[in-house]
C-alpha cells in the first residue's frame, strides 16, 4: 500500500525538479542571449590604412620589438615618424599592448609626440593609441586615459584623417569601463561631438564617426540617467535628424550610424514631445518612404537594411507618444502605409527580422489611428496582407493585429453607415406621416 505513495511523491519530486530545471535553463538562454547581442551591438572599430596590407602588418607586428621601439622614442631623434609606425603595427598584437603599457610613462610619451608641433607625428601618435583602444583588454584602454583630453581639443579645427581617428579612438574608449566613461562626460565629450558635428557638417565622413562615437556612448546601459539628458539638451538630436538622408557620392555610412543614435535616443529619452517637435517621426517616415520608392524602382544603394532598421524602430516606437489626433501633421500617412507594404513584401524572404519589424510598425500605425485603416483599404492592401498569414517568423502574427485593427474599422463604419440609414428612414417615415 505505500509503494504506489512513495512512487507518486517521486514522480512529484521529479516533476518539480524538471520545472526547476527547465527555468535556470531558461534564464541562462535569456543571459547568453543578451550577451550576445551587447557583443555585437557595443563594437569597436579599427581603421585600416590604405598604405598597409594586413600581411605586412602581421609580419611587422612579429619582428619589432615594442620595448625597443619605446626606448629609441624616448631618447628622441629625427627618426620618430619611423618609429612610429613601426610602433603603430606591433601595437596590433595583444601581447606587444600589453608590454607597452607596463613600460614606463609609455602613455605619457604618445601624449607628449601628440601635443607636440609635427603634425605627422601628432596623426602617428594617435594612430598608436587608435590600436590601443581598440583592443578588448580594459586595462590597456583605460591606461589611454591621460590622452582623452587632447583628443578631444583636437576635435575642431584639424584634418579630416586626424580628426576621424580622434573620434573613432574615443568611441572606442567609452567601452572601457564606466570610470571612463564618467571622465569623458565630465571632460565634455558631448558638447564637444556636437560642436564637431556642426563645424564638419559638409564632411561626411566626420559626421559619421561622430555618430560613432555617440552611439558609443548611448548604448550603454546606464546612459539613460546620466547621457540621454545631456544629449537632448544640446544640439545633437536636430544635427542627426538633418544627415538622414543618404548621400549619392558618400554612400550610406553617416545616415546609417544617424539612425541609430536616434533609435537608441528614441528608446531611452523620457522626453518624446521634444522629439517629436524637432520633426523626428516626420524625418524617419519621409525617409522610409523615400526608401520604399527607392526600392521600387531598384535604385537603393548597398545594405540599405541596416537603415531600415532603425528607421523602423523610430517610427514604431515615436508613434505611441503622438496624439492620433495629431499623426497626420508627423506622418504622411497614406504613403507611408503603402511604403511599410513595398518594404514588408521586399524583405520577406531575404530579412525575415526586418519584415517582422515593418509588420510591426504597420501593426502599430493601424492600432493607433483609423486613418491608417482607411488608407489600408483605399490602397487595395487587405488582400496581399491577407496572403502574409501562412507566413511564420512572428510576420502572421502582426498581420493579423493589422487585419484585426482594419476590421474593426470597418466593423464601426457599417454601423455608422446603419445608424445613419435608420435615421434616414425614420426621418422619412416622419415626414410621410406628417403629409398625410
Amino acid at each position: 500500500m505505500w509503494r504506489p505513495n512513495i512512487i507518486h511523491r517521486r514522480s512529484r519530486w521529479h516533476q518539480n525538479n524538471m520545472g526547476e530545471l527547465r527555468l535556470r535553463r531558461r534564464e541562462n538562454e535569456r543571459a547568453l542571449r543578451q550577451d550576445r547581442r551587447d557583443r555585437q551591438l557595443l563594437s569597436k572599430r579599427l581603421l585600416l590604412y590604405e598604405e598597409e596590407t594586413e600581411a605586412t602588418m602581421e609580419t611587422a607586428s612579429r619582428e619589432q620589438d615594442v620595448v625597443s621601439l619605446l626606448c629609441k622614442l624616448q631618447r628622441g631623434g629625427s627618426a620618430k615618424e619611423i618609429l612610429l609606425k613601426a610602433l603603430s603595427k606591433v601595437l596590433r598584437d595583444p601581447a606587444a599592448q600589453l608590454s607597452f603599457i607596463k613600460q614606463e610613462n609609455s602613455v605619457h610619451v604618445l601624449v607628449g609626440l601628440l601635443t607636440g608641433f609635427d603634425a605627422q607625428c601628432r596623426l602617428l601618435a594617435v594612430r598608436c593609441l587608435h590600436e590601443l583602444s581598440y583592443s578588448p583588454d580594459t586595462n590597456v584602454t583605460s591606461a589611454c586615459m591621460p590622452a582623452t583630453p587632447y583628443l578631444l581639443t583636437y576635435l575642431s579645427g584639424q584634418t579630416t584623417k586626424f580628426t576621424e581617428m580622434c573620434l573613432y579612438t574615443l568611441g572606442n574608449l567609452c567601452l572601457a569601463s564606466k570610470a571612463v566613461k564618467e571622465k569623458l562626460l565630465a571632460q565634455g565629450i558631448i558638447p564637444a561631438l556636437a560642436s564637431c558635428m556642426e563645424n564638419q557638417r559638409h564632411n561626411l565622413a566626420v559626421v559619421e564617426a561622430v555618430a560613432f562615437t555617440l552611439s558609443q556612448l548611448l548604448q550603454t546601459r546606464d546612459s539613460v540617467q546620466e547621457i540621454v539628458s545631456i544629449v537632448m539638451a544640446s544640439s545633437l538630436p536636430s544635427h542627426l535628424l538633418s544627415f538622414l538622408t543618404p548621400d549619392s557620392e558618400f554612400g550610406l555610412g553617416a545616415a546609417i550610424e544617424c539612425a541609430w543614435c536616434l533609435h537608441y535616443l528614441v528608446s531611452s529619452s523620457e522626453d518624446h514631445r521634444n522629439l517629436l517637435a524637432r520633426g523626428a517621426l516626420l524625418h524617419c517616415s519621409s525617409q522610409l518612404v523615400t526608401l520604399s520608392v527607392a526600392v521600387t524602382q531598384r535604385k537603393q544603394q548597398d545594405k540599405t537594411e541596416l537603415l531600415v532598421c532603425p528607421l523602423l524602430r523610430c517610427v514604431g516606437n515615436l508613434l505611441y507618444f503622438c496624439p492620433a489626433q495629431d499623426l497626420s501633421k508627423h506622418v504622411a500617412i497614406i504613403q507611408l502605409v503603402d511604403a511599410l507594404c513595398v518594404l514588408l513584401n521586399t524583405y520577406l524572404h531575404s530579412s525575415p527580422s526586418l519584415a517582422r519589424e515593418t509588420a510591426w510598425v504597420l501593426n502599430n500605425l493601424t492600432a493607433h489611428s483609423t486613418k491608417c485603416c482607411s488608407a489600408v483599404l483605399t490602397l487595395n492592401l487587405v488582400s496581399s496582407l491577407i496572403q502574409l498569414l501562412p507566413v511564420s517568423q512572428g510576420i502572421n502574427t502582426m498581420v493579423c493585429g493589422t487585419r484585426s485593427s482594419t476590421s474593426l474599422f470597418l466593423r464601426s463604419v457599417s454601423a455608422c453607415f446603419q445608424s445613419f440609414f435608420v435615421v434616414v428612414v425614420s426621418c422619412f417615415s416622419l415626414w410621410i406621416i406628417l403629409r398625410s
